[in-house]
């Protein structure tokens, strides 16, 4: 019984590259794939979203809207997105809003699809930032409790009891 040595030959290398491709093809595909998938936050925990200290501005009379704020927070690893508001108490529309300031220094009221709640981050609504712009009841007075109800892209909605307040209070 003879054994031969194998011997490397250009067929036999060819062979064995193709062999190799098609698995390591899969391998950068599957990692570029779970690339993209963490860059879009997608990856890690999901977003678990606590709101708090939620608040309506009390309407001036004759103005037709309002404004309300909420602290958003997001302890999850995932961002999400504000995409809704509603309240049993409101009728009409409401909106979300984010504020630009012009060249002038003067502020405008810009509407907007969504609000960010970034991952392990907070939305802090504010007169200077962002808010939901809601349409003024006649009926509402200091001390009142609106119900809302938040609707976040990832965590679903939320409920919760915003209190009406003076503005600047």
């Amino acid at each position: 019984m003879t054994t031969s040595a194998w011997t490397p030959t250009r067929s036999r290398l060819a062979d064995t590259a193709m062999a190799a491709l098609a698995p390591v093809c899969a391998c950068v595909l599957a990692l570029g794939g779970l690339a993209v998938w963490t860059v879009t936050g997608n990856a890690g925990t999901p977003a678990r979203i606590g709101v708090t200290d939620a608040r309506l501005f009390l309407p001036s009379r004759g103005v037709p809207e309002t404004a309300a704020f909420f602290e958003i927070t997001n302890s999850g690893g995932a961002q999400d997105r504000l995409v809704e508001v509603t309240s049993s108490d409101v009728t009409e529309d409401i909106s979300l809003s984010d504020h630009r300031m012009t060249a002038g220094g003067a502020a405008y009221r810009r509407p907007t699809e969504s609000l960010l709640i970034p991952a392990g981050g907070t939305l802090d609504m504010s007169p200077l930032s962002s808010d939901v712009t809601v349409p003024a009841a006649a009926h509402w007075e200091t001390g009142d409790l609106v119900p809302f109800t938040l609707r976040f892209e990832r965590a679903g909605r939320v409920d919760v009891l915003a209190v009406v307040v003076r503005p600047g209070s």
